[in-house]
């Protein structure tokens, strides 16, 4: 009995010493973590604001905010397990390691990553925007982090990796408030040069969705193989570039058939040379 007695106040000994030793640790890292926690709050939350406030994407927004909330929260973990004693080097190491390896496994997948980041940050194009990128065209229906979505005029959905995006040419046909339709008529070389001019002048004064300034053009701009080509340059609102594409089209067509000039197609004069026997 009294030797069970005297190996109880060893233990008793041995665990107020231990308490006596690593009690302030604890209680500093307890501490430390509780103060840790509120900054890591407070910096969050203002970075918060100052996102909203810049104007940034919403997704790179939340994205951005999740990133620095738990690579803080990590960093304050590791600090205070290293302040009560836990050896954290290999921790570390393996953490690397891992890291490493998961990063060479989704190389694509973070290529992607990256784009979206810099897509989101720098917006070269936003939701709602008519683009080509990748050889597809359509409206961009959403960013996300990894991809961009997009629909096509016939309804189509393109579901683009934003990597690819990022990285290749991309023709944003909404940024500017005005575009200029171009299209070439071509007449025959024995027409009225003066009269299809004149046309097709006609044409672009009496369409009221075609701007004054900048001046329309009407010039002849080749002289080709069966025709003589003529060019009309005339500046509209981006969202009447087709209607007055299709319309100026098919009411020169029908202008060109009232005044009698035609629209040459390519011909070929096959020559038959017959041999004497």
């Amino acid at each position: 009995m009294d030797q069970e007695l005297t190996n109880i106040d060893k233990h008793i000994d041995t665990a107020i010493e231990l308490a006596m030793t690593y009690a302030p640790q604890l209680a500093l890292a307890i501490v430390t973590l509780l103060i840790g926690l509120w900054i890591i709050n407070g910096v969050c939350a203002g970075a918060s604001k100052a996102f909203s406030k810049s104007g940034m994407d919403a997704t790179l927004q939340k994205f951005l905010f999740n990133l620095m909330n738990v690579g803080l929260k990590a960093l304050l973990l590791i600090s205070v397990a290293s302040m009560i004693g836990i050896e954290t080097t290999s921790f570390i190491a393996v953490l690397g390691a891992a890291g490493l390896a998961v990063g060479l496994a989704l190389q694509g997948s973070l290529a992607n990553f990256a784009g979206g980041v810099l897509i989101l940050l720098f917006r070269p194009f936003k939701v709602g925007d008519f683009i080509e990128t990748s050889g597809h065209m359509g409206t961009v229906r959403e960013i996300g982090v990894f991809n961009t979505i997009m629909t096509t005029g016939d309804n189509k959905t393109i579901i683009l990796p934003n990597g690819a995006v990022s990285n290749g040419t991309l023709t944003n046909f909404s940024t500017q408030a005005t575009r200029r339709v171009d299209i070439v008529f071509g007449i025959g070389y024995d027409d009225d040069l003066k009269k299809a001019k004149e046309v097709l002048t006609g044409l672009i004064e009496a369409d009221e969705r075609i701007l004054k300034d900048p001046a329309p053009m009407v010039v002849i701009s080749s002289l080709g193989d069966s025709s003589v080509n003529i060019t009309t340059r005339s500046w509209v609102d981006a969202a009447n570039y087709w209607p007055v594409f299709f319309d100026l089209t098919e009411n020169a067509k029908l202008a060109f058939d009232e005044h009698g000039i035609s629209i040459p197609f390519p011909q070929r004069d096959v020559h038959i040379y017959q041999e004497s026997k």
